[in-house]
């Protein structure tokens, strides 16, 4: 990418209202940063037709035991692992489920690695590795929306006949030509210019949100607006757990608890024996039918 191409992408744009960060009061600056980070929610909006085209792509792939695979380089990539780590507890999946990857492995997270974000055939390689098939749908992401790791992993994508979403942060996105469904958020200048990490981090960061969750309440992994395959990993998600089963069913806190125990600590087991009033076994059989969603279980 030469100067030109750079300066003119939107992420890249000096933002008039923060020119004088420098000498700004601590006050100041907080509230011209807030200012402009209340414009992410509204930019997302504009983009929901294409976000909510993304999420059927996804649900589509989850329901067809297919996988979500995000890949970016930088903070985007960051991201995308984020979301994809955060579904194993949220939802009950194992860690195949929603897949992250980043521009130069897991040494990125935390460090540059040099020249990854730039090749085109690293993104290949990495969904090679992955055994991609036409199930999967991959999201690539990229703030600047011209990220050469992700432009090559569509296209490999594309020529397994995998679904593709790309998410940008400029519009007339280079990205966007390389996938079926195209999502760009204008968030305007950065109020540090060129650091891609605030608003845009914010609004990938609401976006990947959206695709996870409600592709994950497409293959009932949520009653009503309760997170019913939490995994009670530690002591706070047990009593977590514990509350689930009592919103769920306005039993008591005692009843919950031992119908937690008796459903092996799996809530939407329990759920569906304390609203059916049939055992453990019976339980699981009638979530089996139901193709895991409890209110068909009921």
């Amino acid at each position: 990418m030469n100067l030109n191409e750079l300066t003119n992408l939107t992420t890249e744009k000096r933002n008039q209202q923060t020119m004088n960060l420098d000498s700004l009061t601590i006050h100041e600056a907080a509230i011209l940063m807030n200012n402009e980070d209340q414009k992410v929610g509204l930019a997302v909006a504009e983009a929901l037709p294409a976000i909510e085209n993304a999420i059927a792509k996804t649900t589509a792939s989850l329901q067809s035991g297919g996988r979500i695979i995000y890949m970016g380089a930088g903070t985007s990539g960051r991201l995308g692992v984020l979301d994809a780590a955060e579904c194993v507890p949220t939802f009950g999946v194992s860690p195949d489920t929603v897949i992250g990857l980043i521009a130069g492995g897991n040494k990125a997270m935390i460090h540059a690695v040099e020249g990854a974000e730039d090749s085109l055939t690293l993104g290949p390689s990495d969904l090679k590795n992955l055994n991609l098939t036409k199930n999967d749908t991959v999201v690539g992401i990229a703030a600047s929306g011209r990220t050469p790791y992700v432009i090559g992993g569509l296209d490999y994508a594309k020529s397994v006949h995998a679904a593709t979403v790309s998410l940008a942060l400029n519009t007339d996105a280079l990205i966007s030509q390389h996938a079926d469904t195209a999502i760009e958020v204008n968030v305007g200048a950065e109020f540090l210019t060129g650091s891609t990490r605030l608003k845009s981090g914010t609004a990938q960061k609401m976006v990947l949100n959206m695709i996870s969750t409600i592709s994950m309440i497409g293959i009932g992994k949520v009653y009503k607006n309760l997170m019913v395959d939490v995994q009670p990993t530690n002591e706070k998600l047990v009593e977590r757990a514990k509350h689930i089963i009592m919103e769920a069913t306005d039993c008591s806190f005692e009843v919950a608890e031992q119908t937690f125990i008796a459903a092996n600590q799996n809530v939407k087991v329990a759920i569906v024996m304390i609203l059916t009033g049939v055992d453990r076994n019976e339980s699981e059989e009638k979530l089996r039918q139901a193709n895991g969603f409890i209110n068909k279980s009921v």
